[in-house]
């Protein structure tokens, strides 16, 4: 005990000694003199001799605070940068699907997801602590430092142990997360693990003391190597899947059977053929869009009074809200609320309502432009074009219109043909010429239908038009005219067996036809019957009759569809035709018992004649119906859920954007409506100074994001530099060594907004990647890019000078052993807590929730005093 309140004590106690260089590898301050040099970009505070006690206590708050004001001026732009990285990774192509037999287009992201978190996600989340660590070497005349490495150490233990120790306990009781990726998290494990063993063998094993320069460039080439990995561990090793089950690759690298036509298929890589099988992303999308069903009917059922384009555009707002974002979205969400900036509650609105504007007038201008596909000239057609006439009617009229160019004047032939019905006996052959003058758009000529009392089938023949001049024909050219017998009552039937009709119809009139006949009132009854589709779910059930009039040829019963607002229906339902009965004057039926029994005592001749002059039911007295989903519906649906992802609207189009949201002040809280707290005017006004700042950065949509990307990195190394320096000189008066200085103070400013980023992902998210899969992740990409530029780097330009690169292995050695036997332990809980008693790596039940939350806050204060106690040589070290 004694020996920890002597390393405690020389914290704060000033002791007497020479200045020294900026090299010197220990921070401690004796006898009122302190040992502080110039940093990179700030000079050290004058004076350093005879600095009074109660000075350096003030010297210790103002650099204190401005480290913490330099921490939230990082975030904010290191949020600009993730903006960027967004815009560039959230580009998106279409590729064709084949699933069940049929294909699809679908739109995926070009960059894998896998590939986009352990690349430019990483490097924005860890930009920072990337940057002090190339920062500090190059400022130190590439000699090693503590703070870089020992920051990205730090940073590490604070990301495994304390945001995974958040993110379990956040998850409300009962419920879980799993990691979906799991193979990705295990891979991503493995090399964050092995990273840090690494810098071990590297620092006390294969060189001691000393880093070569290939040891510095393997170290950075671990990078790719661990994206390479992730990205197979991601595509499902499918090699190996499908080949060991006797499948083999073809010349356009699509997996297809070894043996057989090769029907099922899977693309090796995405943008192969642009052809894939059973994909993932296919597979999201199908839950995205039934996920948007779901909450569009559970909307209207909530507000009836609305009308339907407002519930689609509640229920795409709850989609964009709900659905899985970026790492990028979640750490932009937790900076602006730390800075008073609010959520995107609006932003998400007000891109809902933009998305579903233009996916409906896209839908219209694709529908105007099927509509028609008539001549622009001058032509001429019939309308209608098909005419039901009784045989008693004597004549009537067929309408020819012209359209187009009504200048000038323009002839065009008619005649009459033979179909069914023959000229001169059924109607009189008809030909002529029509002249249409200028400006006249419409021309009718008659025809004579012949009468007789000989029951006869339903006949048709056909009006043709021909031979145009001044202008050509469109379709309709040729007429077709039927000629219902008007001798007997008819036959009654539904015109055909299958009909198929949309959810949104509303109320559907199933026609009913008459033929062979159309005198007499006559009554046929109807019913409807349950098939795949049931009575009060998808229709209501319709019972009655339909009654035709003398002469009348159809009639149509309303079946009213119950609309669900499904996105794929394919329900059936059956209406029936019973008997048809003639009516009389009073309405009662003609036929009744009597008269059928007495006409079974006439001659054959006679009762056949007597029953043809009956109504009688036809073939097809049986209609089957099928529901489907609204095509509008579906295809809204298709574009809205495509256009889901909230995670773009971080991006801005205008510096008028950024300087807007910079000075503006918004709420808190989830409600976009609810005006600002006075909490979040005094975080709005304590950060206004970097907002204005880091507004004059490039928009995202200039040049693709990529200019917004290389200018916010320049800043965030800019605003690093200051940090390095202020860090540097905090440490030095109040004698903490820079080791320190890192792991507790450097590291966890740095890592305060992904804490509120991995919350908040932990809450929304199904799974538990956004949250904690990405922690292995981020940390592994920290010492491979981190630390492989900057020893590498440095070991380049010793080794030109015929020099070594010498490092103190010292307190780093020690820290990198107590994370990597921590890190291991952390992992294996978190494997088992993914049995079915737990089910998931964060939530669970309340007691192991809490349980598995302070034992990896454990695991992080451990750390944190073990490797301070070694640094001042409290407990032996390496």
């Amino acid at each position: 005990m004694r020996p920890a309140l002597a390393a405690l004590a020389a914290c704060c106690v000033v002791t007497h000694a020479e200045p020294s260089a900026r090299l010197v590898p220990r921070n401690y301050t004796p006898h009122h003199v302190l040992q502080c040099s110039d940093g990179l970009v700030l000079p050290a505070w004058q004076p350093l001799e005879d600095v009074p006690t109660y000075e350096i206590a003030f010297r210790g708050v103002v650099y204190f605070l401005a480290l913490m004001y330099l921490f939230i001026g990082v975030s904010i732009v290191s949020d600009r940068f993730m903006a960027a990285i967004e815009v560039i990774t959230s580009r998106e192509k279409e590729v064709r699907v084949r699933r069940n037999g049929s294909e699809q287009i679908i739109v995926v992201r070009v960059w894998n997801e896998t590939v986009a978190n352990l690349t430019l996600m990483a490097l924005g989340s860890s930009a920072p602590e990337i940057l002090l660590s190339v920062i500090e070497i190059a400022g130190k005349n590439f000699e090693a430092g503590d703070l870089g490495p020992g920051t990205i150490v730090g940073s590490a233990a604070y990301n495994l142990f304390v945001i995974i120790a958040i993110c379990v306990v956040v998850i409300p009781d009962g419920e879980v997360r799993k990691i979906k990726h799991l193979r990705v998290f295990l891979v991503t494990a493995t090399w964050s693990i092995f990273a840090y063993v690494w810098l071990y063998l590297i620092l006390a094993v294969i060189s001691p003391n000393e880093v070569e320069v290939w040891e510095g460039t393997v170290t950075f080439l671990f990078f790719p190597a661990t994206v390479l990995t992730a990205y197979i561990a991601d595509r499902r090793l499918l090699v190996y899947k499908y080949l060991k089950k006797g499948y083999r690759v073809n010349e356009r690298g699509v997996i297809v059977e070894a043996e057989g036509d090769g029907s099922v298929e899977m693309a090796l890589k995405p943008g192969g053929d642009d052809f894939l099988s059973d994909d993932e992303e296919g597979r999201e999308q199908e839950k995205s869009k039934r996920e948007y069903v779901t909450v569009l009917r559970e909307l209207r059922r909530q507000h009836p009074e609305e009308d339907l384009e407002t519930v689609e555009r509640m229920a795409l707002e709850t989609l964009m809200s709900r659905g899985p974002k970026s790492r990028a979205f979640y750490r932009v969400a937790a900076t602006r609320k730390m800075t008073g900036g609010g959520d995107f509650s609006r932003k998400i609105s007000e891109r809902a309502q933009s998305d579903l504007s233009e996916v409906k007038a896209e839908l219209q201008r694709r529908e105007s432009g099927s509509l028609s596909l008539e001549p622009r000239g001058p032509n001429v057609r019939f309308d209608p074009d098909h005419y039901t006439v009784m045989e008693n009617c004597g004549t009537f009229e067929v309408r020819v219109v012209r359209a187009g160019d009504l200048n000038g004047e323009i002839t065009v032939q008619y005649t009459t043909e033979d179909g069914t019905a023959e000229a001169g006996s059924d109607y009189v052959a008809a030909q002529g010429s029509l002249t249409f003058k200028h400006g006249e758009t419409e021309k009718t000529f008659s025809v004579q239908v012949i009468d007789d009392d000989v029951f006869e089938e339903d006949e048709h023949f056909y009006v043709r038009l021909t031979s145009p001049r001044g202008a050509c024909l469109a379709s309709p050219s040729t007429a077709t005219v039927v000629i219902l017998d008007d001798d007997h009552s008819g036959v009654f039937s539904f015109p055909q067996r299958d009909f198929e009709l949309t959810e949104s119809v509303g109320t559907y009139d199933l026609r009913v036809v008459r033929t062979a006949g159309a005198r007499g009132k006559v009554r046929v009854p109807y019913w409807t019957e349950d098939g795949t589709a049931k009575n009060g779910v998808q229709y209501e059930s319709a019972q009655g009759n339909v009654i035709f009039e003398n002469n009348e040829t159809e009639k149509f019963i309303p079946l009213h569809i119950i609309e669900e607002d499904s996105y794929e229906k394919d329900v059936l339902f059956y209406v029936n035709l019973g008997e048809p009965e003639l009516l009389g004057d009073d309405d009662n039926p003609v036929a009744t018992g009597n008269e059928a029994n007495h006409l079974a005592t006439l001659p054959e001749e006679e009762a056949v004649v007597a029953m043809m002059g009956l109504p009688r039911a036809g073939e097809i007295t049986r209609a089957q119906l099928r529901i489907k989903e609204s095509k509008e519906f579906k295809n809204t649906v298709d574009k809205l859920v495509q256009r889901a992802n909230a995670s773009i609207i971080i991006g801005t189009s205008s510096w008028k954007e950024q300087f807007s949201e910079a000075l503006t002040a918004s709420s808190g809280s989830d409600d976009p409506d609810e005006p600002p707290s006075c909490f979040d005017y005094v975080l709005h006004v304590v950060t206004l100074f970097w907002k204005i700042v880091f507004a004059l950065i490039p928009p995202t949509d200039i040049g693709g994001g990529y200019v917004c990307f290389v200018v916010s990195i320049v800043c965030i190394g800019l605003v690093t530099a200051v940090i390095g320096d202020v860090a540097s000189h905090f440490g030095c008066t109040l004698g903490i060594k820079d080791s320190v200085t890192a792991i507790v103070f450097v590291a966890l400013g740095t890592s305060i907004p992904d804490t509120f980023a991995s919350k908040v992902a932990a809450c929304q998210d199904k799974y538990a990647d956004a949250s904690v899969g990405n922690v292995t992740g981020s940390n592994a990409v920290n010492v491979f890019l981190g630390i492989g530029v900057a020893w590498t780097l440095a070991a380049i330009v010793h080794w030109s000078k015929g020099e070594k690169f010498e490092i103190d292995p010292g307190n780093l050695a020690f820290s990198v052993t107590m994370y990597c036997s921590e890190a291991c332990l952390a992992v294996l809980v978190l494997v088992l807590r993914r049995r079915k008693s737990i089910g998931g790596e964060l939530g669970g039940p309340k007691t192991i929730k809490i349980i598995t939350s302070m034992f990896f806050f454990s695991l992080w204060l451990i750390y944190l005093t073990m490797s301070s106690l070694e640094a001042y040589d409290v407990i032996p070290g390496f």
